[in-house]
């Protein structure tokens, strides 16, 4: 059975625009739309001090609301809702793991220009064990943007790419969009040669054509997989983060991975997510990988 999508709804706008994203994405993929409203019981509300039942109804309405807002604009969807009592990252967490993916909210570009990602939302992304996407308000439907591609983010081997490659093809296939798969590069710094490596450049013509042949290695099952989906490959030098930015303007979705293990300090983002989470205009996918 196809997994549904998941979308974390609080009533706010960006929960509302996350909300519509996923409502079109469970369409576009034929599958079920499920709405999470995490919770807490708040002993001194802002409008009164209430009993626990009395505030599970307040949700409840909420939550009721937004049900009917998205069948009524998409009559077939099926669509089931669950209020969630405890803390809000620890309950979307876990609601990740049985979904296709999971969609947030965010409250859109902050101060200094970036999504506001708040703590919810990090530990989230951070933690979840299925992709994450993450909508700011004011998304527009994918008909009304601009560009018609899916960019993906590649790096090193094909392996290490997969997860986030499969998502993005699926992804463009529900869409009948186009897969732009990007692979940035920098100049390694000296004390990286080795004879074995330099042999690998030699044969593939040089860095550039080195880059270029491991980007069409790792697309090669993808391309096989869905013969119908177009794909354009982009290769150029620069730091991967600014390489997607770059070409963001043209995207309906962002994609790019992130290591699925915990460190000592917990789990962590990566760097390059966690500057095109900040910085990119469109829906951005962080999609874990081992």
């Amino acid at each position: 059975m196809t997994r549904p999508i998941t979308v974390g709804v609080d009533g706010t706008d960006e929960s509302r625009a996350a909300l519509a994203w996923a409502a079109r994405e469970a369409v576009r993929r034929d599958t079920a739309l499920r709405l999470v409203h995490a919770w807490r019981f708040q002993p001194q509300a802002a409008a009164g001090t209430a009993d626990r039942d009395t505030q599970a109804g307040w949700v409840r309405e909420g939550v009721d609301e937004a049900v009917r807002a998205v069948t009524e604009r998409h009559p077939g969807l099926r669509v089931t809702a669950d209020l969630v009592e405890g803390r809000p990252a620890e309950a979307l967490v876990s609601a990740a793991a049985d979904c296709e993916l999971l969609a947030l909210g965010s409250r859109g570009h902050g101060a200094v220009v970036g999504f506001l990602l708040g703590s919810v939302g990090q530990q989230v992304i951070a933690e979840a064990a299925r992709p994450v996407v993450l909508v700011r308000a004011g998304d527009k439907p994918s008909d009304e943007v601009a560009g018609h591609e899916v960019v993906v983010g590649q790096h090193g081997d094909p392996h290490d790419s997969a997860a986030a490659l499969r998502f993005a093809f699926e992804t463009a296939a529900a869409r009948g969009a186009t897969v732009r798969a990007v692979r940035a590069w920098t100049l390694p710094p000296v004390f990286a040669y080795s004879p074995a490596s330099m042999q690998l450049l030699d044969d593939a013509g040089g860095l550039e054509p080195f880059e270029k042949q491991a980007l069409t290695e790792a697309l090669k099952p993808w391309r096989e997989r869905f013969p119908d989906v177009h794909v354009v490959e982009h290769v150029e030098m620069g730091s991967a983060g600014q390489v997607l930015l770059s070409v963001s303007g043209r995207a309906q979705l962002m994609v790019v991975g992130r290591r699925a293990h915990r460190t000592a300090v917990g789990a962590r983002i990566g760097s390059v997510a966690h500057g095109v989470l900040h910085l990119a205009d469109c829906p951005v996918a962080v999609v874990p990988h081992d």
